[in-house]
């Protein structure tokens, strides 16, 4: 318990902490993220949060040395190469997956990604983001919670698929079937109509309505009544759908489960972290649909922070790059501001604005909550 209690000590708001005076301590990190060009936005709103956690760090040996990527990776790796023969060796960013190739020539560096992707990165990258394996995680509890052993998970046809698959096989959760399917509307629904095997229910109704019509039951007027206010008749072979997919996408899949008559009153509707979209209030006839996420509380508290900087509202980039930027400095105060591979091997836990995280191994992996989109809310259910 004590143990616990130290781990959870967050050191991102380290006012308890001395200010180190000594000039060899001074931290410098690289900060790479595009502050021009198609993504400025981005990279400026993720500068405005690390000086957000400078401040409440409020130790002036801390130093950001931000450089504009651009978000592209020859951009990328000229930056690095300036700062890295300042002497840099730990870097906040890039952002982009794209942007990672090169960095293992550096090898004495450390690159503390904003990707969620995890797959084929350099050794020396970590990446940050709310990975699949960390959302895997949340919704397997979830699944724990609700008994849910049948689950259907459908995987769209896109580049981040095989990071669903590693985290499927990693998490060891509990599914019945895989199905990956084509974004195309126009192939979407068929597709979804064999997996949930539509034609079969529905023609089960037709063969069940002709059967009793035929018949000379008593109750043959009401039996037809139920009937034909239904869609389909057949047991269902799966208590829960998960829907690895997001934005419009996400709707066109659940709007196609629910043509199907796979409905949220039937099995329970899952879809990856959505970052509360409040979009998905409006569809309402697939709700409840649940998803793993970072604390909204501490989220949303982190949203009232940013706007009382900087009069505007920031994206969920900066978010992870406020706690980084904590997490370095603790993590070489404990390994008295030397920069190897102890700093980032150890396994330690945190609670940052993003919720308890854990670094091991040069992994990050996130201890996400859960919540339902239901009537207008997102509902906290762990």
């Amino acid at each position: 318990m004590k143990a616990d209690i130290k781990n959870f000590l967050i050191i991102f708001f380290l006012i308890i902490f001395p200010k180190i005076a000594e000039g060899n301590n001074e931290i410098k990190i690289g900060l790479l993220a595009p502050f021009s060009g198609e993504f400025d936005y981005i990279g400026k709103s993720v500068l405005s949060s690390a000086r957000m956690a400078l401040n409440k760090i409020n130790n002036e040996n801390i130093n950001i040395l931000p450089r504009d990527t651009k978000g592209k990776n020859k951009e990328t790796l000229l930056q690095v190469e300036k700062l890295y023969v300042q002497g840099v060796r730990v870097f906040i960013g890039p952002v982009f997956n794209k942007n990672l190739k090169g960095l293992e020539k550096f090898k004495d560096a450390y690159f503390l990604s904003l990707t969620n992707k995890v797959l084929d990165n350099p050794k020396n990258v970590i990446s940050a983001g709310i990975n699949a394996r960390s959302q895997f995680n949340a919704i397997k509890k979830y699944q724990k919670m609700n008994n849910l052993e049948q689950t259907l998970i459908l995987i769209p046809k896109k580049e981040y698929k095989e990071e669903i698959e590693s985290a499927i096989k990693e998490t060891k959760i509990k599914i019945k079937k895989v199905f990956y399917y084509d974004t195309e509307p126009t192939m979407l629904t068929k597709q979804i109509e064999k997996v949930t095997k539509y034609e079969v229910r529905k023609q089960n109704l037709e063969d069940e309505i002709k059967r009793i019509e035929n018949s000379e039951l008593s109750n043959k007027e009401r039996k037809l009544e139920i009937l034909n206010k239904k869609d389909t008749l057949g047991k269902i072979e799966y208590d829960s759908v998960i829907i690895a997919d997001f934005d419009e996408s996400l709707k066109s899949v659940t709007t196609s489960l629910l043509y199907t008559d796979f409905s949220p009153k039937k099995i329970k509707f899952i879809s990856l972290n959505q970052w509360f979209d409040e979009s998905l209030f409006k569809e309402t006839a697939s709700q409840p649909i649940g998803f793993p996420s970072v604390n909204k509380e501490s989220f949303d508290q982190f949203k009232k922070n940013y706007n009382n900087f900087y009069d505007n509202l920031p994206n969920q980039l900066s978010l992870i790059t406020y706690d980084l930027v904590g997490l370095i400095y603790y993590l070489l105060l404990k390994n008295n501001f030397e920069i190897n591979d102890n700093v980032f091997d150890k396994k330690n836990r945190f609670k940052g604005k993003a919720g308890i995280f854990e670094i091991n191994n040069k992994k990050i992996s996130h201890e996400l909550n859960f919540y339902n989109v239901e009537k207008g809310e997102f509902i906290e259910i762990f």
